[in-house]
């Protein structure tokens, strides 16, 4: 079973002044990201975490600097960082944009977390397009 939060803005009250669609929810896997942990400053630029990118630049850049028996050790701590913390910062910026966590689905896989999400808050789903 893998974890899944979901982020979501809260449900709005069903009225005439409001619109009755908002953007669907995010259902985002909690764990490891080896993506992340592989591809470093360039997998933080295409989720558009651009400070995360600049930070891990800089932090790669400093590591090869170090002398040759403590360069490689602190790259692949590095790396190992990026990918414990990935997941972590985009849940962060999901939470600036207006989507903070609304609940968290125990799932097989994503189309599953959608079924039980469905099950477990149909709110969070009447609201999609």
């Amino acid at each position: 079973m893998r974890l899944f939060t979901v982020h979501a803005p809260a449900p709005r009250p069903a009225s005439a002044l409001l619109p009755k669609s908002a953007p669907a929810p995010v259902l985002l896997a909690e764990g490891f990201c080896l993506s992340a942990a592989l591809f470093g400053s360039l997998w933080f630029l295409w989720q558009r975490l651009w400070l995360e990118a600049a930070a891990m630049l800089a932090l790669s850049l400093a590591a090869g600097q170090l002398p040759d028996p403590f360069a490689a050790p602190a790259l692949l701590a590095l790396h190992l960082l990026a990918g414990f913390e990935a997941r972590d910062r985009l849940r962060a910026r999901l939470a600036r944009r207006g989507r903070p966590l609304q609940g968290v689905v125990a799932a097989p896989d994503l189309e599953s977390a959608w079924f039980r999400l469905a099950q477990q808050r149909p709110e969070l789903i009447r609201s999609l397009p």
